[in-house]
């Protein structure tokens, strides 16, 4: 079995609660950026891509703290099992 480590590629999805514009891809290490209205008007934004590590998943979650975002949720949709570091 496989397992994920610290230091495994992986894709990840990160939801914080406000509107994040996607100008900031790049300096979210090119996470795609969607954002999202529900109907009481309230906003989330979704960041979804491939980082390198778990360091750099706190790089990115440690820029949205600085922000001021709420994170709502933080999910490894898919990691690279052939990785060993």
């Amino acid at each position: 079995m496989t397992t994920l480590t610290l230091g495994t590629p992986a894709t990840y999805r990160i939801t914080i609660q406000g509107y994040l514009d996607s100008s900031w891809s790049d300096d979210f290490s090119g996470l795609v950026i969607c954002n999202q209205v529900a109907e009481d008007g309230s906003s989330s934004t979704t960041l979804t891509g491939w980082l390198v590590d778990q360091a750099a998943l706190f790089g990115v979650l440690d820029g949205l703290y600085g922000l001021g975002f709420p994170l709502l949720s933080v999910e490894c949709l898919e990691f690279n099992k052939k990785y060993k570091k």
